[in-house]
């Protein structure tokens, strides 16, 4: 007679700043993964799953994120106001974010009440009720939140970029939806949502700080017996592929008058994906070019000129795909001096690469924050799971700042002349037409 499947577990790094890192993979395909802290007296617990916007069909774009709101509004076992008391009444704090690729709900509390925590969490992510009442209470405040948006210009640039460069692909919709999908989505369509995609395989729970993973383990496993995530024995949810391609746009200006005070700019394009081993190179890249005050474009723009008050630069990863681009916000009558400005500044690099002075500099900054980041047991937390969702892998800190110190000047520039080089995208928010930056005109 064949034994039931059993939780493997495994020590996968016993990292000397922080603490011991196990994961366990649960009969049902859940994974688990903890990081002892004992230096700390609180725990980060998460549950993230491995869904995002982009897995939305178009009329169902903000499903994700509907859904986030909709989970804490009520379980059998407990209302909304219990929900929020139950952790606030211990001094705990409770969240939740949706991105493009995986959603994530954590508390924060002190030690002695991570078993509240671990019951809590995993009651609302396994067992929502999503009334129709609620869902249509929550529908009002999501129409408020893509209002609001619309209202931060500084925010909504980001969001045409991302169109500018994907166009109709899922990379390139707001994770919020619009008023067009959220307006019509049904609790049917909500709730089949839900259950076809928070199934065990897809979900990575994480904790960090005072705690001990078998017990851990325990609680969870209490927490979620009988619900729909204790269900038959699978394999963990493969990594998203890096192989498949992700069609991007021609390069396009975009731009969404509005009359504000202060224009903002996005002048970037598609980048290279979160596994591809250049990933380390385009981070201290970043920081060279506009990561902090004595990067390239902050000492020209800012120190030197004095055109804007805010200009940086940044890189997001997903699996197959990413971006690279420039964030400026100054006065409208400046918009082109600027563009320009960076404009050099990039095809500058591109020619003529970088120092071994501003590489040294570069190393720096990313190992520093990197390190700096992980200086509480939320971001420890973070680390975990994320290593695990999208990279299957938790680096430890000393394998992540040998990467970055493995770094040469010339994979560097290797990289900024083909990265550089590309045609690139312009979204722009402020009193302008398109018309303003046709071709030609600047």
């Amino acid at each position: 007679m064949s034994q039931p499947p059993r939780a493997v577990t495994r020590t996968i790094a016993t990292d000397p700043l922080g603490g011991t890192v196990r994961r366990t993979v649960l009969p049902s395909g859940l994974r688990v993964l903890t990081e002892a802290i004992p230096a700390m007296r609180s725990v980060s617990f998460g549950i993230w799953v491995g869904v995002g916007s982009r897995d939305e069909t178009g009329p169902l774009s903000g499903v994700s994120h509907f859904l986030e709101h909709l989970l804490f509004k009520g379980t059998s076992r407990r209302t909304a106001l219990q929900i929020s008391a139950e952790i606030e009444a211990v001094g705990g704090e409770t969240n939740a974010f949706t991105t493009k690729e995986y959603t994530c709900y954590y508390a924060r509390v002190l030690d002695q009440d991570l078993p509240l925590a671990i019951d809590v969490m995993c009651d609302l992510v396994a067992d929502s009720q999503l009334a129709e009442a609620d869902v249509e209470t929550e529908r009002g405040v999501i129409l408020e939140e893509i209002a609001m948006h619309d209202d931060e210009p500084g925010d909504e640039v980001h969001d045409l970029f991302t169109r500018a460069v994907y166009g109709d692909h899922p990379l390139g919709r707001l994770i919020s939806g619009t008023e067009e999908t959220i307006s019509p989505m049904t609790r049917r369509q909500i709730n089949g949502f839900y259950r076809r995609r928070y199934t065990p395989p897809a979900i990575v729970i994480a904790a960090a700080g005072n705690l001990d993973h078998a017990e851990v383990l325990r609680q969870v496993r209490r927490a979620l017996r009988g619900t729909a995530l204790d269900s038959e024995p699978a394999a963990p949810a493969p990594l998203r592929s890096a192989t498949t391609r992700v069609r991007t746009q021609p390069p396009d200006t975009t731009v969404e008058h509005k009359e504000t005070e202060q224009a903002h700019v996005v002048l970037g394009c598609p980048g290279i994906g979160r596994h591809d081993d250049r990933r380390f190179a385009l981070g201290v890249l970043n920081n060279i070019l506009g990561g902090g005050m004595s990067s390239r474009l902050f000492q020209e723009v800012r120190e030197r000129r004095g055109l804007a008050y805010s200009v940086y630069s940044y890189s997001s990863q997903y699996a197959e795909t990413g971006l690279f681009a420039v964030y400026a916000g100054c006065a409208p009558g400046k918009v082109d001096e600027v563009l320009e400005l960076i404009r050099v500044e990039l095809a500058t690099v591109a020619r003529d690469g970088l120092t071994e002075a501003e590489l040294a500099r570069g190393k720096g900054m990313t190992k520093g924050s990197y390190v700096l980041g992980l200086e509480d047991t939320g971001s420890r937390m973070s680390r975990l799971a994320k290593g695990e969702l999208l990279y299957g892998d938790v680096l430890s800190v000393d394998e992540m700042l040998t990467r970055v110190d493995a770094v040469t000047v010339g994979e560097v520039n290797t990289l900024a002349a083909e990265l550089l080089a590309r045609p690139m995208s312009l979204a722009v928010v402020g009193p302008f037409d398109q018309a303003d930056f046709a071709p030609g005109r600047q």
